[in-house]
């Protein structure tokens, strides 16, 4: 058999009768061997964790309302879309619908939805997706198998973020897919969705269909892994800001880890990991514009003339600072500010600290701020009441604005260039932080100074 391609559709790609179209001719399109794997629709896993909080509170008759709401949703698609053929999904749909009635009620009636339970209830979108699919794809002249994930992508045990175990997943993808991709079918797999090696129902979180294309992927050793979404890859900038944005053609699994950290519309780099680790492509492609080339993630691209590939930016934060002359040299001062901000659970976004040690700060979540404000002076009250600690200090709203690149790696003057772009537009920064890698520059600037910020960057790098 020869290398299959894994295509992943998002919930916006099976929303609606034209964009299940889309994802048809997508698919025909191929006539290699091929892995189908699909989400929810949109709004539907979150419909489902509506149902699952109402029927913990005991209403049984409003999550069998949202459930069955659901049902006759899917259910009036197949119909738009292929009619009378439409039978064996149709049944299909009824009988899942039926099942997770069953188990809301049972919720219901103990008012304790645990997470093995809700995994099974999540469940229910990627399953009554994955038939729809395939009975379109049928009816349009490419034979395809619905297929859940349950006894084919193995996890552990940690229901609601269950960890795929590959060995044992490669297994059942040669049993379950391998057979029927020889024989011509395309199977249509649920995405999220798999189960313990004794059948229970598990999920790999909000956002998992695409980790569950990557480990398929990797399982059946793919020649590509096609992720297809509503935009046209990852781009240069946001282009809500910046209106001359370009997709960019290819990026390293660690740029689209940068990126994806600092905010960018880019898939989880976690959820490609699979894949990446075993060497096969990952492409970020546009259903609605399946001409576009999109962005290719490997794990590592050649080097271009490009220096900062992207300029994103992240918002609604505060900047935290310690500061104070008898915090230089005291072994151990450090570890106490960020044991405080975990016992807060306060998330840490970036730090930055002065060589002469007499400063840290801290940028966090803007709505975390007062909290880790109180909860430094109580940790150090004995210190500002002795002014070795001079004071704990606030700046909010403020905002990171990072330059991501491989490039930059060993290229003189790459900070010159974007702190002479941000001094040309009139944008202060307020701390800075580099690592060692050299491929992410990040700089806290003032809220009001976020977008000037990642013009100025862009503008820098990405004008001929």
């Amino acid at each position: 058999m020869s290398k299959p391609i894994v295509f992943k559709f998002g919930g916006t790609s099976v929303g609606s009768p034209g964009a299940i179209e889309a994802v048809a001719k997508i698919v025909a399109a191929e006539t290699g061997e091929r892995v189908v794997v699909v989400s929810a629709t949109a709004g539907t896993t979150d419909a489902l964790v509506r149902a699952a909080e109402q029927a913990t509170s005991g209403d049984a008759a409003a999550a069998q309302q949202t459930i069955e709401r659901l049902s006759e949703e899917h259910r009036n698609l197949i119909a738009d879309l292929v009619g009378v053929n439409g039978a064996s999904a149709l049944s299909e749909i009824v009988d899942l619908t039926d099942r997770t009635i069953a188990l809301l009620r049972s919720v219901a009636l103990l008012r304790e939805c645990s997470p093995r339970s809700l995994d099974a209830i999540l469940s229910y979108g990627e399953r009554v997706s994955a038939p729809m699919i395939a009975a379109l794809l049928t009816a349009r002249g490419v034979a395809a198998e619905a297929l859940s994930a349950e006894g084919l992508l193995i996890t552990d045990d940690v229901f609601g973020h269950a960890n795929p175990l590959l060995e044992l997943t490669r297994e059942r993808a040669e049993q379950q897919l391998v057979p029927r991709m020889r024989y011509g079918t395309v199977p249509v797999v649920t995405g999220m969705v798999g189960s313990t090696a004794d059948g229970v129902t598990t999920t790999l979180g909000r956002g998992g269909s695409d980790y569950s294309a990557a480990v398929l992927a990797a399982a059946l050793g793919a020649r590509e892994c096609r992720i297809y979404t509503d935009v046209s890859g990852v781009m240069s900038a946001d282009p809500r800001i910046v209106a001359d944005a370009k997709p960019l053609p290819a990026i390293s699994y660690a740029e689209a880890a940068e990126l994806s950290y600092f905010g960018a519309k880019v898939i989880h780099p976690r959820t490609v990991l699979p894949a990446i680790e075993a060497g096969i492509p990952v492409r970020i492609l546009n259903t609605f514009a399946p001409d576009d080339p999109g962005t290719t993630i490997a794990a590592t691209t050649p080097r271009d003339n490009t220096v900062v590939k992207a300029t994103t930016s992240l918002g609604g934060l505060g900047l935290v600072t310690v500061q104070g002359a008898g915090m230089s040299g005291v072994p151990g001062f450090a570890a106490r500010v960020f044991d405080t901000t975990a016992a807060e659970k306060i998330s840490v976004l970036m730090i930055s600290q002065a060589s002469s040690e007499n400063s840290i700060c801290l940028v966090v979540p803007n709505d975390s701020v007062k909290r880790l404000d109180a909860a430094l002076k109580r940790m150090f009250s004995k210190e500002l009441a002795r002014h070795d600690v001079e004071k704990v200090a606030i700046e909010a709203p403020v905002a990171i604005v990072s330059a991501v690149g491989e490039g930059m790696r060993g290229t003189p003057g790459v900070a010159a260039r974007i702190f002479g772009a941000l001094g040309r537009a009139n944008v202060n920064v307020i701390a800075i932080a580099q690592g060692s890698s050299e491929l992410n520059i990040s700089l806290v600037v003032g809220e009001k100074d976020r977008e000037a910020a990642v013009k100025a960057i862009h503008r820098e790098f990405h004008e001929s």
